[in-house]
Formats: C-alpha cells, structure tokens, sequence
C-alpha cells in the first residue's frame, strides 16, 4: 500500500489482545514519592490534558493545573477526605452531568428501583477500575443504591471525566483518579483503592485487567475474600484466560466483553459514533474523500469503518482473521500481515506517512501504535491542543497524533449514553450474579454470561423504543423446545450486526475473481493435511 495517499491512520481490533506495559518489578512500587519526583515523571506534554471534554469543561478550574492533586488536602462537604480528585469544587457540575446521563439509562434505573429493596448487594465491598464518566458514576450509584461499598480508579489516564469524580466523592464514593494522571499516578491510584486500611474488597470489577494485575502482584491474600471478578475488555479478559490456563486463576471470573449486548451493542454502534466525535473534536478533519485504514474488523471495526463509509471516506481494512476478512464486503487494501499486539502501527509505516496524516487508536491500551519510537531527539513534538500532538520529522512532515496513541474516543470525547447503560447493566448483573451464587456454582475458571441474564439486559431497553415482545404459544414453545420466557438462542449462536455494507457489481466481480484463484491451492493444501494425518 502507498502511504503517501492516506490521510489518515486507526487502529481498532478487538481481536488482538494488547499487553499493557507493567510497572517492572525491579523498580519498586513508592507510596509517598517526593513531590520533584512525581513531577519528573509525568509527561511534559500531558499538562494542558487535564480538562475535561464533557459539557462542564468549560466550569473546570484551571487555576491550579500544575499542582497534583496528590499535594492537596481536600474535603468533601461532608468532612472525609478518603479520595483523590483533580477538584472537589466541581462536584455540582458533576451531579449535572450525571442527571443528564440517567435520563437516557433508565433501563439501569429500572434495575436500580426493582431491585433496591432487596439489596442484593448488601455486603459487597466493590473495588473498581473503569473509565470514570458521567455514565459509570451512574452504575456506581445503582451499586452503591443496592447495598455495595466502593472504591474505585480509573483504567486510563486520559478518560476522566474530573467534575464526575467530585462528584462521587461528595457523596462518599472513595474515588483516585484525574485526568492527565502520570503513569506513577495511575498505579498509585490503584493502590490507594486497594490498600485501605480496615477494608477489604471481596468482588473486583475490572476494565483492561490492571486491577487485577495490581492485586496479584501486591496483595495476593485479598483474593482469599474475592468472590468473583467482572471484566469487560477484550484485554482483561485475554489475560484471565492466561491465568486459568496457568492455573493461576483462583476465583470464579465474568467475561462480560464477550456476551452478545457489549458485543453487538457497545463495541459496535458505540464505537460507530464516538470515532467521529474523538476525530472532530480534536482536528475538525472532513471526512469527505479521505483515505483511511482500518486495522481490524472486529465490532470495533465494524463500528468504526461503517461511520467512516457513511461520511464519505475511502477505507483500507487490515486484518488476520480470514472470516472478519471475508465480512469486509469492499476493498480490501492489507496493510499488515500479522495485527498482533502490539506495534500494529510501526515506526517504518510512520516514517512513509504523507504529510498531514492522523493517526489514532480505539483500542483499550497505548501499544498498538508504536509510540515509544516516536520519542527519539530527531523528532519533534508539538502540542498543537489537549490531547493532539504533531511529531515533526526532520524533514518538516507532521504526523498528528492523537491522545498520545491512547483510545481515542473516551480520552478526546464522549460516548452514546444509551449504548453504555447496557453494558453497564450487564456489568450490574454480572456482579450481582458472582456475589449471591451458591458455593460450587462457579469454579475457578471464566464464564460467559448467562444467555438468560443477556435477554434480560435487553428486555430492560426495549421500552426505550415502545417495542414490545410477541410471546409464543404454547404450541410453537412445545415445536421449538424452548420455554417461553427463554433463553431463545443457543449459547453457540452468532447474532448478525445490521451494519452490512452491500457489495457493487464490481466488487461482487473481484471477490469472484479473488475466491477462483484461491479454492484450488487452498483445496490442494487441505488434502495435504488429510493425507500427511
């Protein structure tokens, strides 16, 4: 593929599995730092990052930017001081911009009322690690509403949203996190989550594993109260697989990431808004005759490379995984053989980009693009506004980059609050459903989600549209063999997306083409295999 005729670059694979960078063991974790050293290790280039992109930004008091909220001492109205946010003056904010968000969860409200009297979660002490938004605070309260405590953190340190964190601190949420945190902030935060003093986690809810990481590492006798483990990225989920292969998993987990509504819900139509939003945002880019690739076709993907179609842009997909290839449907353009874990975006494709070239992520962590490269003396870095850089190359070409390489729509923008309310519904669910299992219903190992708690999540939503559901008789239950209250699908059945791009006369022609050529060597090589067994 020509790089000099692309205008813009994204990364957005579900598929590949991203290994977050740890902090090394030899370098030992500091609990109280030295103010100079903290500061050295934030990024320079990460100051004028500290604002929100919510429609409080414009409250945000800037006054104090360069002071980390790690030196102050701050105090919610109720006199507790058990959190760290950027500035707990912008609680009212906050609680405005939730309000706005509960209005279109009310299918997590829902839950919230039917459920409040019976406190299924009366007892359970939450430690979360989430992105902190207005749409999170909403599931924190529904939480806390049905009995649990929590502490929570933020699994990125560019998505916070800092009126929303004041906002749960006020009302006693005990909440570390701020946005612009420095990688030593992010872990610290972390920390200071777990390692309360006469508290104790018994469930953890998880998003990118890192919590989970930190507790194996830190404090591996916690997980002899932990009940269970929610996760909802594709990458914390890759990494409990891991530890139940190694047998190191020692409690029961939830894969929510995988269930059909984040799936076919939030990773898609989520995505499928919020790329346009983080790109407007942040360049004003017309998408209009541009020419993009796409690495991977998962919901992501599909997500991402359907808005970008609609808007008029000319997409290249890259990917591994020949079914998600075949999905494509038009030009296929295979900018990389292998879309691996990391360094999908190398320093080679980044040094033939033409002049002008964004480039972005959609994936949960920050080395899909190879960054690290970047940081080299003959290059230069300019911030040109929060969350975009131009790197210059000696030669005066500048690539934008966006969000550090980090995930482009909750660190530049915001997401559809509806699409949230289900994921976190079933993240609800899920939590509800580890914490008052019977002893010996889940081992140590990783589960779906039950099919009937994933109808149940979408049951919740459906009145949003006014639709209601025609029930079967008895007769036709009976012919299926189903109960009429469901499950109705099988846990193997795959439910279609509706974003299917039709082929044209000549592209239907070129696949023709392409599959003619291809069946006789992969035929010879199938009975190769056959005949080698």
């Amino acid at each position: 593929m020509n790089y000099n005729y692309l205008n813009f670059f994204c990364y957005c694979s579900t598929n590949s599995i991203s290994q977050i960078q740890f902090v090394e063991d030899k370098q030992e974790f500091s609990r109280f730092p030295t103010k100079a050293g903290r500061r050295s290790l934030s990024r320079s280039i990460s100051q004028s990052s500290t604002d929100s992109y919510s429609s409080a930004a414009s409250y945000t008091d800037s006054s104090d930017d360069e002071t980390s909220p790690r030196d102050k001492t701050q105090l919610n109205s109720k006199g507790t001081s058990d959190f760290c946010v950027k500035n707990i003056k912008q609680a009212e904010f906050g609680r405005r911009e939730i309000e706005i968000a509960e209005q279109d969860m009310s299918a997590l409200i829902s839950l919230r009322k039917r459920a409040q009297g019976e406190k299924p979660l009366a007892g359970a002490k939450i430690v979360g690690c989430t992105h902190i938004t207005a749409q999170t605070a909403v599931l924190i309260e529904t939480l806390v509403a049905l009995g649990a405590q929590c502490r929570w953190t933020a699994c990125n340190i560019y998505s916070t949203q800092n009126e929303v964190a004041a906002a749960l601190s006020e009302i006693g949420v005990a909440v570390f996190a701020w946005k612009g945190e420095s990688e030593d902030d992010f872990w610290w935060c972390i920390d200071k989550c777990v390692n309360m003093e006469g508290w104790q986690p018994n469930m953890i809810l998880d998003d990118g594993g890192d919590l989970t990481h930190w507790v194996y590492k830190k404090y591996p006798n916690v997980f002899k109260k932990i009940r269970g483990i929610v996760e909802e990225s594709v990458t914390g989920v890759h990494r409990l697989y891991q530890l139940s292969k190694a047998g190191k998993l020692c409690v029961p987990a939830m894969n929510v990431n995988d269930s059909v509504t984040k799936q076919k819900f939030d990773n898609l139509y989520c995505c499928r808004e919020s790329i346009l939003d983080g790109l407007k945002r942040t360049t004003d880019v017309m998408f209009g005759g541009k020419q993009v690739v796409v690495c991977g076709y998962g919901e992501v993907g599909k997500g991402c490379t359907a808005a970008l179609k609609a808007m008029g842009s000319i997409v290249y997909v890259t990917e591994i995984d020949p079914i998600c290839a075949l999905q494509i449907g038009f030009r296929l353009g295979f900018f990389s053989g292998l879309l691996g874990n990391k360094n999908v975006v190398t320093r080679d494709q980044l040094d033939r980009m033409k002049n002008g070239s964004i480039v972005c992520n959609m994936g949960h962590s920050n080395t899909e693009i190879d960054v690290a490269s970047l940081r080299t003396p003959e290059l230069t870095w300019e911030r040109v506004r929060s969350q975009v850089d131009h790197v210059i190359w000696p030669d005066g070409k500048r690539v934008i980059l966006l969000a550090e390489g980090r995930l482009l729509n909750l660190s530049c923008s915001t997401v559809p609050t509806f699409v949230l309310s289900i994921t976190a519904t079933t993240q609800a669910l899920a939590l509800i459903e580890l914490y008052n299992a019977p002893e010996g219903r889940y081992k140590q190992d990783v589960y779906l989600l039950p099919k009937k708690m994933d109808e149940y999540v979408a049951s919740l939503h459906l009145p949003t549209f006014d639709a209601h559901l025609t029930e079967l008789s008895d007769e036709q239950a009976k012919y299926l063999g189903l109960n009429k209250n469901g499950p109705f699908k099988p846990n193997y059945y795959r439910y279609n997306h509706p974003s299917k791009i039709p082929l044209n006369d000549t592209q239907i022609s070129d696949l023709c083409t392409i599959y003619l050529q291809w069946i006789p060597t992969a035929t010879t090589y199938m009975f190769s295999l056959v005949q080698s067994s």
